[in-house]
């Protein structure tokens, strides 16, 4: 006997002619088949009804509706649901109550869809909370599966807390609340926040009742950001200004902490209406001006490093948390004030020497020209009067040139000591920015810090020769450079001009002289003072013509003036009216004599 049939025992009674006939105890077949289906549920294709699990599995769950079979529903439609077992009531969709196979199909998808519309308004209509899968991550956010339908659940509406890591979400089964339906587009968004933070709005309120200035709590760093960390104090989160982390200037939060380190701080001011709470970390320990060298005093060097510049100066930090203004002023013994960068950059390690010092106020500024000597101390022997130097052009004034000689000593040529020859208007015709210029020491005014320079003093006073070189009555070719309202400007030879007024540029055909044109010049006037020299071209022929005419006069032959008239020979043409004539003209004669 085999094992299969060895337990196996045949019934007694059994009428085993009436069960091959198709009557059971005077029952027909037909009658048996009806009963049999009584019992079963009416089942109509697309409808959606309640069955139950009666298998799980990774690749299916078998669900019993009551039918004569029993559907197959893929494991994936209960994906959301990780928590299905044997037993649990299920909603199926059936799609066909029997296929080719004889087979009922079910869909737990399908059945979700059918009424999750609905449901998803009733959700956020009656405030409810429902469970959802959390598909996979989206941009922006996490899609997740409420009913059947995809909804959206922003980044910002995981949890309270700030979320770094999304991927460690995906797969969960969560409660959300609806908060957001478009009815138009069937979007839905949820939110997993909403559901703590009436509950952490209940505790905030707990903690901050509890809160006083100056108590010191324990918390974790929630958050980094440019201007503060901020961090959890056990349900309520408090800010520490990037001010307040460190005595010292801070430029990164992430120098100073880490996210989720334990850190413990201070409540400096606390807003209840508003939640909100100033936390400080540097004030749980000393202020470093009070471990300042009690013994550093005015005048004493110090070392330092820049950690910021602006143009009015640098501030130089010589230990953590106390810092000195090097103000620019005092970087340099030059009068020219310049921005900061020109001389330092951030980063930079200094010496300087303080020059005040204020423990009560903790301020401290410093010098950096102090550590050299100041050049005016002894400029008298540097740059005595007479001495000559090169220097190099800093400025232009419309009075003159500034110049400097070394750093920290300036002086000024005046327009009139550049050129003995030249009429110079303005400086920049004389020379450029930059440039090297030799000078003379004309001048020293120490107390107010200025020299007296001349850059024609070079040389000497060319018209000392000009004199006899450009006596008046002298005639040199000149060119005409300048014409001005009151006359022009001719050039005689290099750098020197003389001036010639409108009515001395007429030339000999009666036209005017023209700008560019090259005539002959006569010296009228020559002043050395001054340093003039009048020109006529019109003297130049009208001169030489008057000369002439001169010379003409002189050569013509003189005839001798005889007072006595002439009377012979009057007698022989003269008449009676002669005659009379004759004794007027005589008795005249006599009268005179």
């Amino acid at each position: 006997m085999s094992e299969l049939t060895k337990n196996v025992q045949p019934l007694q009674d059994f009428n085993w002619d009436e069960f091959e006939n198709g009557t059971v105890a005077n029952v027909s077949k037909e009658e048996l088949d009806k009963a049999y289906d009584e019992t079963l549920n009416k089942v109509a294709d697309h409808q959606v009804v309640e069955g139950k699990v009666i298998s799980v599995d990774k690749k299916e769950v078998v669900v019993n509706i009551g039918y004569k079979s029993d559907g197959i529903i893929p494991a994936s439609e209960f994906r959301y649901n990780p928590d299905l077992k044997v037993g649990d009531t299920v909603e199926v969709y059936v799609e066909s109550a029997e296929d080719k196979k004889g087979q009922l199909l079910l869909s737990h998808k399908k059945a979700r869809l059918s009424q999750a519309w609905d449901r998803v308004n009733a959700a956020l209509e009656e405030q409810q909370i429902i469970q959802g899968f959390i598909k996979c991550r989206t941009k922006g956010g996490m899609i997740v599966d409420v009913f059947g339908i995809e909804a959206f659940l922003p980044g910002s509406q995981i949890d309270v807390h700030p979320i770094r890591d999304y991927d460690q979400f995906v797969g969960k089964t969560m409660e959300f609340k609806v908060v957001k339906i478009n009815q138009e587009f069937r979007n839905v968004v949820v939110s997993h926040k909403a559901l703590i933070e009436a509950e952490l709005e209940a505790q905030k309120q707990e903690i901050i009742s509890k809160l006083e200035k100056g108590q010191i709590l324990e918390g974790t760093v929630k958050n980094i950001t440019s201007y503060g960390v901020f961090v959890d104090l056990g349900g309520v989160d408090g800010l520490i200004h990037i001010t307040d982390l460190s005595w010292g200037r801070v430029d990164d939060p992430k120098k100073i902490v880490d996210l989720d380190q334990k850190i413990n701080v201070v409540i400096l001011d606390f807003d209840e209406e508003k939640k909100r709470i100033a936390l400080g970390l540097k004030q749980l320990t000393p202020h470093p001006w009070d471990a300042l060298d009690a013994d550093l005093k005015v005048g004493d060097h110090i070392k330092g490093k820049v950690v910021v510049l602006a143009d009015y100066g640098a501030f130089v930090e010589v230990q953590p948390g106390v810092e000195g203004l090097i103000h620019v002023s005092e970087m340099s013994w030059s009068q020219h004030l310049r921005s900061a960068q020109e001389f330092l950059k951030v980063g930079d390690e200094v010496e300087a020497v303080i020059l005040t010092l204020d423990r009560d106020e903790r301020k401290m500024s410093l010098g950096i020209k102090q550590l050299k000597e100041d050049p005016w101390e002894a400029i008298e022997v540097k740059y005595p009067v007479g001495s000559k130097h090169n220097a190099k052009v800093r400025n232009f004034t419309n009075f003159g040139v500034f110049v400097e000689l070394e750093e920290g000593v300036d002086g000024l040529t005046h327009t009139s000591d550049l050129s003995w020859t030249k009429k110079v208007k303005h400086p920049s015709e004389f020379t450029q920015v930059g440039a090297p210029i030799d000078v003379v020491v004309l001048d020293i005014d120490k107390e107010n810090r200025r020299l007296s320079l001349g850059h024609k003093q070079l040389e000497e006073n060319p018209w000392d020769v000009f004199e006899d070189q450009y006596a008046v009555g002298s005639v040199h070719t000149g060119k005409i450079t300048e014409v001005l309202e009151k006359g022009a400007v001719v050039s005689l030879a290099e750098n020197v001009e003389g001036f010639a007024t409108p009515k001395h540029l007429v030339k000999e055909d009666g036209s005017q002289a023209q700008l560019g044109e090259e005539l002959p010049f006569k010296v009228i006037e020559f002043n050395k003072d001054s340093k003039r020299i009048i020109l006529s071209h019109s003297r130049t022929f009208e001169d030489a013509q008057r000369d002439e005419k001169r010379a003409t006069r002189k050569s013509a032959p003189r005839q001798k003036k005889d007072d006595t008239p002439k009377i012979e020979n009057v007698a022989a043409s003269t008449t009676l009216g002669d005659i009379d004539v004759l004794a007027q003209l005589k008795a005249q004669m006599e009268k005179g004599e």
